[in-house]
């Protein structure tokens, strides 16, 4: 089994705010700027070209997304670089998120949050751009409390919270900004697990022991991905044209090389082993 000390050795990107690790078909994208590892426009650039890196990297099946450090996943925006934006600014800073994190939802490899501290604001707001949402259990608080700031959650949260626990609970939770507890956030869906750790390592070490279990050759990554896929892009259709692209992901499938190896593993009453293509 890939451990985090496994990984390639951390590699910082172009505004040195994130960093990317790979090993195993795992790539982990990790949010550095300490102490709360808060996002500039340069760390979204950063985020950015690590989510299309991933995206074309064949020997990546699955992206997790960390914080540095023991107390934060992020905790959102960068507030004294976003008070120092002009207005035109902080629009399109605001814009080029939104297509950032547009990019990681619509990118056809499962993606996992790995929320070893504090997820709140905008934090969170990348966190539900993922497909799951993974905590260290009891060491951080979840939450979108940018009404206290006089402004709304504006990196898709009024829409991705709302489309995660529904309209009434997403809007209390907002107007509130009341922050939950991972029991809490758990308890009202936004966690897919809680891991106990005595470090960050070995909170990543578990995380990683979670993403492999998507990966080949134990699983068909790519029916993974499309899976994804079919939910993201489906769910803002009509149920018709979900069901349109349904089929065509399963076409895909079909005549891909795993779905033959299934096939075949099934009817020959053997593992399969997969690769992924």
């Amino acid at each position: 089994m890939t451990r985090f000390a496994d990984l390639s050795p951390a590699e910082t990107l172009e505004n040195g705010l994130v960093t990317w690790r790979s090993g195993g078909g795992v790539a982990v994208i990790t949010l550095t700027n300490p102490p709360a590892n808060g996002y500039s426009h340069e760390m979204m650039r950063d985020l950015d070209q690590a989510i299309l890196r991933a995206r074309f990297d064949d020997d990546v099946h699955v992206i997790v997304i960390a914080g540095e450090g023991e107390k934060f996943f992020c905790a959102g925006a960068d507030i004294n670089a976003l008070n120092a934006m002009t207005q035109t600014f902080k629009y399109q800073f605001c814009l080029h998120a939104n297509e950032t994190l547009l990019r990681l939802e619509h990118t056809d490899k499962l993606t996992i949050a790995a929320l070893g501290g504090h997820c709140v604001g905008g934090g969170l707001e990348i966190a539900l751009a993922c497909d799951m949402r993974v905590a260290r259990t009891g060491k951080g608080k979840i939450g979108l409390p940018e009404v206290a700031l006089g402004v709304l959650p504006g990196t898709g949260g009024t829409q991705r919270l709302a489309r995660a626990v529904g309209r009434a609970k997403s809007i209390d939770l907002m107007v509130t900004g009341e922050l939950l507890d991972h029991a809490a956030a758990a308890e009202l869906g936004l966690l897919n697990r809680q891991f106990p750790a005595d470090s960050e390592d070995e909170f990543l070490d578990k995380v990683l022991a979670l993403a492999a279990t998507f990966c080949p050759p134990g699983r068909a990554s790519m029916a993974v991905g499309l899976i994804k896929r079919s939910v993201q892009s489906g769910l803002e259709m009509g149920l018709e044209q979900g069901l349109a692209l349904e089929r065509e992901l399963q076409a895909r499938l079909f005549a891909s090389d795993d779905a033959r190896e299934g096939l075949s593993a099934y009817v020959g009453r053997r593992t399969p082993e997969f690769t992924g293509k």
